[in-house]
């Protein structure tokens, strides 16, 4: 018997109405619970890491004028995207192995690959810092962690983190070919009379739907919608892809929908990954959690670990969650993901895509490596 099913001869019965509230309540709770997914049918290919730090790469950097190993330490955060029956990935790069975290400049680099997993680097970085309008915030820590969407008509937008060592700022880009791109600065830097230009933002998931076997950027309502953050997770809304409109609380400050769950994966940090889906369950959302490093921690993993979990939004109301996944279903368990900058552990995602009937989930592993996960499935959201 079903549930709906059940709670309908319930109501005839005509029960206290307390207690019809109160059962409702559990069977709202029984469904949002239920909604998980099938998410554990990525597995992890051989091949892993798919991408490695390499030397041999150099270019002219235009602010220092001079020759940079721009990816001689580390590779890693990678976006995702399909064109011309390639995967395509923008990674991060960093150039000086002898800086502590936080003090390299980062560039993204290019990549293609017929396979999705043997990968073919460009020589140079596509997006940097350079002698531009938005010098202040992309110099000198550099542009970092993108996310990738395409528009119907065909317009690539990148969101990637302004690293000024200061502030980090989530700022947008447009490409007509994944290799030219045209910077639109800070996301947040014009509405609410500049009211959150300085502050702290990263991590833009731009909603997306699938249409003719990819992803797009989709309209709700006639407004393009992003979520964003790692502390708590915000939504912002846009017109034109680059001008974002966060959404506030009634008490005008940055509007919380979900936050860090105490003894779960994502007890420190809830940070948003991949650009999110709409699916026949709801807007799908992958995110990166991170295991708090106190009494607060998930003692199922180790501290400080960053993994992946999922949140799904009501896709009529991108504000309402409807289900969120109890455990992570991406966390480290290779050496390499625990081999690096941060060896507490770190499967940090931000790439998917659907390639060749199967969905293709590219991950930071221990900031130091980019990694792969690999599902059959057509649907495992």
């Amino acid at each position: 018997m079903s549930k709906s099913f059940t709670f309908i001869n319930i109501c005839r019965k005509k029960i206290p109405l307390i207690l019809l509230l109160v059962f409702s309540g559990f069977f709202c709770l029984a469904q949002q619970n239920n909604i998980n997914l099938n998410v554990n049918s990525f597995y992890k290919p051989k091949e892993n890491p798919i991408l490695k730090a390499d030397s041999s790469f150099a270019f002219t950097d235009p602010i220092a004028k001079r020759k940079v190993k721009w990816q001689k330490a580390d590779v890693f955060n990678p976006a995702a995207i399909v064109k011309d029956n390639k995967i395509f990935l923008i990674y991060r790069c960093e150039d000086n192995p002898a800086a502590a975290i936080g003090g390299r400049t980062s560039r993204l680099g290019l990549a293609e690959s017929e396979d999705g997993i043997h990968f073919k680097k460009y020589p140079t970085p596509v997006l940097y810092p350079d002698k531009d309008g938005y010098t202040q915030y992309d110099y000198p820590g550099g542009c970092e962690d993108p996310r990738v969407v395409q528009t119907e008509q065909g317009l690539y937008v990148v969101a990637y983190t302004s690293w000024n060592n200061k502030t980090a700022r989530l700022s947008i880009a447009f490409s007509k070919d994944l290799i030219h791109w045209q910077k639109k600065g800070p996301a947040f830097a014009k509405e609410y009379e500049q009211k959150f230009q300085d502050g702290w933002s990263k991590s833009g998931s731009i909603i997306t739907k699938m249409k003719n076997g990819k992803p797009v950027a989709a309209k709700i309502n006639g407004k393009y919608w992003m979520y964003w953050g790692e502390h708590f997770i915000n939504l912002a809304w846009s017109d034109n892809l680059y001008t974002w409109n966060p959404l506030l609380d009634e008490n005008g400050k940055l509007k919380s929908l979900t936050a860090p769950r105490r003894k779960k994966f994502d007890s420190d940090l809830t940070e948003c990954g991949p650009p999110a889906i709409i699916t026949s369950k709801g807007i799908v959302l992958l995110y990166n959690g991170k295991n708090a490093t106190n009494e607060e921690a998930d003692t199922s993993l180790p501290k400080g670990t960053y993994s992946t979990g999922e949140i799904i939004f009501d896709k009529n109301d991108p504000e309402k969650v409807i289900g969120r996944s109890e455990t992570s279903f991406l966390k480290p368990s290779l050496p390499h993901e625990t081999t690096g900058q941060y060896q507490a552990g770190t499967t940090f995602a931000e790439g998917l895509v659907f390639f060749k009937n199967k969905w293709f989930l590219y991950y930071g592993t221990a900031d130091s490596f980019v990694g792969l996960a690999i599902s059959n499935s057509q649907d495992p959201f």
